[in-house]
């Protein structure tokens, strides 16, 4: 007779951290066609990304779970959320998929120095720090100044910017002139001139090779859809510097064509974050020997709240939803802002109640304590 264990095991899904099989999908499951196509693309993108090395910094793949109690609290769409925030070194985040790309370069080229930047609660910088801690590299970050105003006491010396200085990090104030990698070159050259090897990791981990990191998440997506019973209809995330949204869209225009890739603005700059995402989705598409449609780049205004990093009524909303829904702990610059889109959208009937559409949550956790004092939780 089979076993209790034995049957529970294959009702699991690989890749999905133990999910079952929701009781939607398993009624309306896409046509073998559909699955058959997701995998072979799959593969595609997974063999057209291991022609790029990595370093292995981030713990892949991150878990996709759905949002059972936040999707019957909006009454539809099924909403998924990938975890992220749950990759692992210091204190995880999106950045360290792009990271694992990018900083082969740097430890291929002999780097003794990892030189990044970023506003005073960078999530960026501060997993730049701890990639550096781990790789047994120095750090030195140009920390921006004045592209907002603290918010709260606490804001310069908490959060992101504490962690900073737990993983050994060097910080150079500077002025924000809107220039985003002006002053990490030239605190690079300085470093040149003093006789270091320093790699720069710009604003964001934003350029062609984090893009084509960042399309990994694609491929895990389509691995974990497909092995859950459903093809997302979207996927919808906070978008600024522009190379995540780049590897999104380059990576489902291989693995998972059909799902429209929704950026939504954090910087409240959207013309100049969709000429981001443009560019680096060309230069990733070029890479990956991919074809790119401009038109696939989806970047929606109005949930930036006032300005960049100053959260709003929609964001708290979000926050508090995430919470109290889904025991997820969003932040008031990006993750937060991200969902606000989402639910905004949703409760706009931009999907249909019985379709799937995920989440990216990308982290941000830290800075989320140097804002607690000005947040009404």
């Amino acid at each position: 007779m089979e076993g209790v264990a034995a049957r529970a095991s294959k009702r699991r899904v690989p890749g999905c951290g133990g999910l079952r099989r929701s009781k939607a999908a398993l009624l309306n499951p896409p046509g073998l066609d559909i699955l058959a196509s997701m995998h072979k693309d799959t593969a595609t993108l997974s063999a057209r990304l291991g022609r790029f090395p990595r370093v292995d910094l981030a713990r892949l793949p991150t878990p996709l779970e759905p949002m059972k109690r936040l999707s019957a609290h909006l009454g539809g769409p099924r909403l998924w959320v990938k975890r992220e925030d749950a990759t692992g070194v210091g204190m995880g985040g999106n950045k360290l998929r792009k990271l694992d790309y990018v900083l082969h370069e740097a430890v291929a080229a002999g780097a003794d120095t990892l030189v990044s930047g970023g506003v005073v609660q960078s999530n960026s910088q501060r997993q730049v720090a701890a990639a550096a801690a781990r790789l047994g590299m120095q750090c030195y970050l140009a920390v921006y100044h004045g592209r907002l105003a603290a918010p709260t006491p606490e804001y310069d010396t908490s959060g992101n910017a504490f962690l900073n200085r737990l993983f050994g990090a060097h910080m150079h104030d500077v002025p924000w002139t809107g220039d985003r990698n002006g002053a990490i070159e030239s605190l690079a050259e300085r470093l040149r001139q003093e006789g270091r090897r320093p790699y720069v990791v710009p604003y964001g981990v934003s350029n062609a090779l984090g893009a084509v990191g960042y399309a990994s998440a694609i491929a895990e997506i389509a691995a974990q859809s497909s092995a859950a019973g459903f093809r997302p209809s979207a996927i919808v995330h906070c978008t600024g510097s522009g190379a995540t949204q780049a590897g999104l869209v380059i990576g489902a225009s291989i693995a998972l064509e059909g799902t429209r890739v929704v950026g939504i603005d954090i910087d409240a700059e959207p013309e100049r974050v969709r000429a981001d995402v443009v560019k680096y989705a060309q230069a990733a598409a070029d890479r990956l020997g991919a074809s790119f449609d401009e038109s696939h780049v989806e970047v929606v205004a109005g949930h930036a709240g006032p300005a960049y990093g100053v959260p709003h009524q929609a964001t708290i909303e979000a926050m508090k939803l995430a919470g109290s829904l889904e025991a997820l702990v969003l932040d008031p610059v990006y993750s937060g802002k991200g969902l606000a889109g989402l639910l905004a959208l949703a409760r706009a009937g931009r999907w249909r109640a019985d379709e799937d559409v995920v989440f990216i949550h990308t982290g941000g956790t830290p800075a989320l304590f140097a804002y607690q004092s000005g947040l009404p939780i």
